[in-house]
């Protein structure tokens, strides 16, 4: 018979206090044996109804807690799925969490979240701690185009969805936003405002969602008969923060020729663009058009209100669970990858005089 031997608890009894409360001493104080106590927490039908009210009683009345990692070693699983992003700080991946979990929590899971802060160091460190807790499943954004990481976990028995992130034909599930065609209505939008010089501070090139965006905003150009070298004005910061757009605009107004528009690869940087630009008096949209991109919860609130490329973030993130409920079924499972569209929110910061939504054509 198995027991639940390791199962611990803080102590609310006046016999317990200060001590940690087992499973044994909830037996002793039901007056049942240990193997019964365990059965209530296991295995509750085979118990007396009279008998499993005591042993319930007696577990109220210490407080006792089941062990988690004592349950997994028992059933196999953890109920647990990792959840590895780049950067929490950012509204954008704190609303995929909230539609994953919406998805999960449902089905008996809980999410253990982790931030690589855009470090492969520290994505490598979070994958072998969630690894060693056991998780059932890992949903990530990834920091670097190489997966083989990623793959080598899939391969030991961890179901992985990448989160904003394609695959690459390796075997794993994805959800994932045109980022391409995001970066080109960006730049198509303050093309057709009439600006031949464009900003566009960007992160590192290693992260692909910046070098997709950094794509599309070049083939806008193009297809404007611009040459990118010469309009387009790449200014790439080590992290999509605040800081890091804020520290950017002194480079801004540097610039010769100087840009009349600015885009940026996510709204933080966009946010700190803003306050950099008008810390130095400088008029937005009036003198700088300024466009981001995840339309964020508080793109609209800002003032001017930020123009921003909008992606399904609470989507992505239920699609992403639900990928990777159907990998865990039982059924037979083939790798796929879920892929949304995104639109461009105009708002004040770049000159529009009301909010519309604007999509390229497929």
């Amino acid at each position: 018979m198995s027991v639940c031997a390791d199962c611990q608890a803080a102590d609310s009894s006046p016999a317990l206090r200060n001590a940690r409360v087992t499973i044994r001493d909830v037996a002793r104080l039901a007056g049942v044996s240990l193997g019964t106590a365990s059965n209530v927490l296991n295995n509750p039908t085979v118990v007396a109804a009279p008998t499993r009210l005591r042993v319930l009683d007696a577990i109220a009345r210490t407080g006792f807690v089941r062990s988690t990692a004592a349950h997994q070693l028992r059933v196999g699983r953890s109920l647990t799925v990792g959840v590895l992003l780049l950067d929490l700080a950012n509204p954008f991946f704190a609303e995929m969490v909230k539609g994953a979990e919406a998805v999960l929590r449902d089905k008996g899971y809980v999410l253990m979240v982790c931030s690589s802060d855009e470090s492969p160091d520290q994505e490598r460190r979070y994958l072998r701690a969630l690894e060693e807790h056991r998780v059932d499943g890992l949903l990530t954004t990834p920091v670097e185009r190489d997966l083989k990481d990623l793959a080598a976990l899939a391969a030991r028995g961890i179901p992985t969805v990448l989160l904003d992130r394609d695959a690459g034909g390796l075997g794993l599930c994805s959800v994932t936003v045109d980022d391409v065609r995001g970066g080109e209505l960006a730049a198509s939008h303050l093309i057709a405002l009439g600006h031949t010089v464009v900003a566009f501070v960007n992160g590192p090139l290693s992260i692909r969602q910046c070098a997709d965006r950094r794509q599309g905003a070049r083939q806008a150009f193009r297809h404007a008969s611009l040459r990118p070298e010469r309009a387009m004005v790449e200014i790439t910061v080590p992290a999509l923060s605040v800081e890091q757009g804020e520290k950017v605009v002194e480079r801004l107004l540097a610039s010769i020729p100087r840009p009349t528009a600015v885009m940026c690869a996510n709204d933080l940087l966009a946010l700190g663009v803003l306050r950099g630009l008008t810390a130095a008096g400088i008029a937005v949209p009036g003198e700088v058009a300024l466009v981001g991109y995840d339309d964020v919860a508080f793109a609209a609130m800002l003032s001017p209100a930020l123009s921003s490329v909008r992606q399904p973030k609470y989507e992505l993130g239920a699609s992403a669970a639900m990928l990777f409920l159907e990998e865990v079924s039982g059924e037979e499972h083939e790798h796929r990858s879920v892929r949304f569209e995104p639109e461009l929110v105009v708002r004040a910061s770049s000159g529009g005089d009301k909010t519309t939504a604007i999509s390229l054509p497929t």
